[in-house]
């Protein structure tokens, strides 16, 4: 009997090694994979700042404006005059047909101010 628990606690410790082993190697290349996004995030990072930073410079208004005078000619431009520009109360919205509004509750406390 005490032979065939010896045998029993040997092959588990065995067995138990042997699963020990396999989950640190999974656990290290979980770990590994882990950093290769991270560094594939960081990189990712730059290169959206990067384009930030170009879209920036692009779009500075002395360069617009700049390209807006050597091309007028070219894309047919008009200048801008005071009386192209309207007032808020010009604007045609939308007709709100259909939209009933029930039940309206007042979310603003008046006496706490």
């Amino acid at each position: 009997m005490r032979g065939l628990m010896y045998v029993l606690t040997v092959v588990s410790v065995i067995g138990l090694a042997f699963w020990a082993y396999r989950e640190n190697y999974t656990t290290q290349t979980a770990l590994d994979d882990a950093q290769e996004l991270q560094i594939q995030i960081g990189e990712a990072r730059d290169r959206l700042a990067m384009l930030r930073a170009e879209w920036a410079y692009l779009n500075r208004p002395d360069r617009l404006r700049d390209l807006a005078d050597l091309n007028f000619e070219r894309l047919q431009l008009l200048p801008l005059r005071p009386d192209q520009f309207g007032r808020i109360e010009q604007v045609a919205y939308p007709p709100i047909d259909g939209i009933v509004i029930d039940n309206i509750v007042e979310v603003s406390n008046q006496e706490g101010f």
